[in-house]
């Protein structure tokens, strides 16, 4: 599944990651199709049959065609602990389990690389719109549908204000209120999922802050396609998210599209 016509030593690997996003993709709507049970993870977060057979494909491709060490979700959660790498994949392979689980349809698939601390490449499928998100550090991002291939950039804010993006538990958050403070804003979207950060990409919606705790397999991916789009994702403080930390857990972070003149 070619994203683009570049030739480059990476694009080999982000077509493998689109190509098995594209799969997994596949095998969960196949599950949602005839019917699954969820259950419950130790940390008590939510995990159905989707979330492993989607793994089992990403994991399975990614061994079997490349030589960086994969770090996956539902594998962490089983207790498997990866040696440490300077170059590694990270796998989600259903972010929003909890939004599948109540057939709402703000769930996508993760996969990104990261290299020497950060995310070079990445490939996110939205199996509800038959969508697939890449991007590659340096030369671009791009979007498949039923329409083709064609290169997505974030955008500038509109005149009329910032169409945000929150997730659904931050309805009623003063957090949020605060990180906007003197912007103005058109619009508050709430959706579940790395989704945010494709809209982004887009151009569709500049920003979306994130307070809680998230996972390195869950931004690593969406990262990348956002950041090769021309938008940006930081810290709260403002420093650079960093990838490789002791327990694989992300700060919170403000992601948003090219520079708000705000």
């Amino acid at each position: 599944m070619p994203t683009s016509n570049l030739a480059t030593p990476e694009t080999k690997w982000l077509d493998l990651a689109a190509s098995l996003a594209a799969q997994a993709a596949e095998a969960i709507l196949a599950i949602r199709a005839r019917g699954f049970e969820t259950r419950r993870k130790p940390d008590s977060s939510v995990v159905t049959e989707a979330d492993d057979e989607a793994e089992r494909i990403i994991v399975a491709g990614l061994r079997g065609s490349s030589p960086y060490p994969v770090v996956a979700e539902e594998e962490i959660a089983a207790g498997h602990r990866p040696a440490a790498a300077d170059c590694y994949w990270l796998v989600d392979p259903l972010d929003g389990t909890r939004d599948f689980a109540a057939r709402l349809d703000s769930y996508c698939v993760n996969i990104g690389l990261v290299r020497d601390g950060a995310p070079v490449l990445g490939a996110v499928a939205l199996p509800a719109t038959g969508e697939i998100f890449t991007g590659l550090a340096g030369a671009g991002a791009w979007k498949l549908d039923e329409q083709g291939t064609r290169p997505i950039r974030a955008r500038l804010p509109p005149p009329e204000g910032l169409a945000v993006l929150a997730s659904r538990r931050m309805q009623e958050d003063a957090r949020l209120h605060a990180a906007l403070a003197g912007r103005k804003v058109a619009s508050v979207t709430h959706l579940g999922s790395a989704t945010k950060l494709c809209r982004i990409a887009e151009g569709t919606a500049d920003f979306y802050a994130r307070f809680g705790r998230t996972m390195e397999w869950d931004t690593a991916g969406p990262q990348a396609v956002l950041e090769a789009a021309g938008g940006s994702l930081r810290r709260l403080d403002g420093g650079t998210l960093a990838y490789g930390k002791p327990g694989w857990a992300n700060p919170g972070f403000i992601a948003r599209g090219l520079p708000d003149p705000a």
